[in-house]
């Protein structure tokens, strides 16, 4: 609430119209004098903060210790005391992904790393014989025979890094059906072949794909990974957030014979769901942290009360908001984690095809 002093004009400056008491009934704003002083200004943004914050805690405490119950407030039209689910979502995956990015940033656990360390003589020599028998089925491949001047070499240091650009094999996807050398290879053969057995859009699109990769980082095998791994880890906050509809959708279908609960009912619940995941999340990330500072058992016995408290956390929630019996919740509980497990595996396809398609 404003402490400017209230207009003696009626009309909403808003949107005009005519207003009965402080308040505009028609789009909520405050019948007060614009011309606000910059003291107002900042009192206004603190009581803002404030009122968030008051929100924020009262609204993280109940989802902390009261499962479910903040969900079926929301469906009741209990709104005013608690803050807004979607707001929460934004809130809590914002400072998750800051906080597990900044982490992939620093910790090498979240790394491609590659060791790059010199060929022991033992794995040289069985580089060198996988060579030369590649050689005696095609003798002339002029890859096969830089590598085998390479790995024959002896007064030389050599690390698989120094292989790679003459590796025909690698790429960081396979082509669909036949090892193409190059695009070149692959239309020509396409071209020869009768109608009937050249590749379908699809396929044609998979190979020319795979082949733009594999010359684009023939010789960077660890530039490739750590690309495709980027783009993956990014994908990440889009992934949760296409998965949410999904989620909801799976416990419409559980609860279907609830004709009292709609899908937007399902939706905030599978919302207040995600922020306690997150909240979790976030907590193992604080133990694993406080792991490595002083090594204590203490935060690895921690670790698992709070992966342990996940899947209760959702029983409960699922017992409460859905007001049904414990055996029907458990099986429904089960049935959840099933189709939200195939669901994810989906959606990882989904998301893997767009990043590659995104190096």
């Amino acid at each position: 609430m404003s402490h400017r002093p209230e207009r003696k004009a009626k009309d909403c400056l808003n949107c005009g119209t005519i207003v009965h008491g402080k308040y505009c009934h028609v789009c909520g704003q405050e019948n007060v004098e614009p011309k606000e002083s910059f003291w107002g200004m900042v009192s206004h943004f603190f009581n803002d903060i404030t009122h968030f914050d008051g929100k924020f805690f009262t609204t993280l405490k109940i989802l902390l210790f009261k499962p479910g119950f903040l969900s079926a407030e929301y469906v009741r039209g209990r709104r005013m005391s608690y803050l807004n689910p979607i707001r929460m979502y934004v809130f809590t995956s914002a400072v998750f992904f800051l906080i597990f990015f900044s982490m992939r940033d620093s910790n090498s656990q979240f790394k491609i790393t590659d060791d790059g360390g010199p060929l022991t003589a033992a794995k040289r020599d069985s580089i060198l014989r996988e060579v030369l028998e590649d050689l005696q089925k095609s003798s002339g491949d002029s890859n096969l025979l830089m590598k085998k001047s390479i790995l024959s070499d002896t007064t030389r240091t050599i690390t698989m890094a120094d292989l790679l650009p003459y590796d025909n094999n690698f790429n960081v996807v396979s082509t669909w059906g036949y090892n193409y050398r190059d695009r070149k290879e692959y239309d020509s053969l396409q071209a020869v072949w009768p109608a009937g057995e050249r590749d379908g859009w699809l396929k044609r699109l998979w190979n020319k794909r795979a082949l733009h990769l594999k010359e684009k980082y023939k010789k960077d095998q660890k530039a490739s990974l750590s690309n495709f791994s980027d783009i993956m880890m990014h994908q990440l906050p889009y992934l949760l957030f296409v998965s949410l509809p999904f989620f909801a959708l799976i416990l419409k279908f559980l609860y279907i014979r609830r004709k009292e609960f709609y899908y937007t009912d399902h939706g905030i619940f599978s919302i207040h769901h995600y922020i306690i995941s997150f909240i979790l999340l976030l907590l193992i990330f604080m133990w694993d942290y406080l792991d490595d500072i002083s090594g204590w058992a203490i935060w690895d016995i921690l670790t698992v009360i709070t992966i342990i408290t996940w899947p209760v956390f959702l029983f409960l929630a699922m017992k409460r908001f859905y007001r049904q019996n414990g055996f029907k919740t458990f099986l429904k509980f089960i049935l959840l984690n099933i189709m939200g497990i195939i669901m994810a595996i989906l959606l990882l396809v989904v998301f893997f095809l767009l990043s590659i398609f995104q190096l």
